[in-house]
């Protein structure tokens, strides 16, 4: 496998993912963190910083709406609820393994 077939390959799992990601609608942010360390806002981030590490004018608000497919403001109203006690229990419990994200 080249290198170019490599970025090519990863292009395309990263956009079934997110593609993934907003057809699982109900699947909230918070749970995903406490399962796997990571959420949408995440993918946001890393997608953002990339942005900027290859000197493009990119920022985050431009990042969720490529993850999200719509403004954060339009999926907290769509498909956001609130967390419950035990969620934000388990994400305080799960933070060190939260991802960590340079610049954020």
């Amino acid at each position: 496998m080249t290198k170019d077939q490599q970025t090519e390959i990863e292009a395309a799992a990263f956009r079934a993912l997110v593609a993934h990601l907003q057809q699982r609608s109900d699947v909230q942010n918070i749970d995903l963190m406490n399962l796997a360390g990571f959420c949408r806002n995440c993918l946001s981030k890393w997608y953002s910083a990339e942005a900027k590490n290859m000197g493009l004018e990119f920022d985050y608000a431009d990042a969720q709406q490529a993850v999200y497919a719509m403004s954060i403001e339009q999926w907290k109203q769509n498909h956001q609820t609130p967390a419950s006690d035990e969620q934000k229990k388990r994400f305080q419990e799960s933070a060190p393994m939260h991802a960590k994200i340079s610049g954020y």
